[in-house]
């Protein structure tokens, strides 16, 4: 996404992103954002906010995420926009991956 928004401008970013209704962040976390990287989200995260679908999938729980985007300020208000209207769905248990090769040995 950073690399993205460094070959456009923000408002073209920003307007090649308006057109799409579901917005897909898989694995968030497992990378660690840079502080533009994490500015930029937000930026973008604000701008949907209460207008587009965002699906995150995440091993990491909300209170990990400092981790991730560095700024604790930063963190707290993307987070509170993402849950202010979500439907949070937790797993728990073994990786179905992890136990589907433990199971072929």
């Amino acid at each position: 996404m950073e690399q993205e928004w460094k070959s456009l401008s923000i408002e073209r970013f920003k307007k090649k992103c308006h057109k799409y209704q579901l917005i897909i962040l898989d694995e968030m976390g497992y990378v660690p954002f840079s502080k533009t990287g994490s500015e930029l989200l937000f930026q973008l995260i604000s701008d949907w906010y209460e207008t587009k679908s965002i699906i995150i999938t995440s091993n990491l729980e909300f209170s990990q995420w400092n981790k991730v985007f560095i700024d604790p300020r930063l963190t707290a208000a993307l987070v509170d926009r993402l849950i202010h209207h979500a439907h949070i769905v937790s797993f728990t248990g073994e990786s179905y991956r992890l136990k589907n090769a433990l199971s072929n040995n």
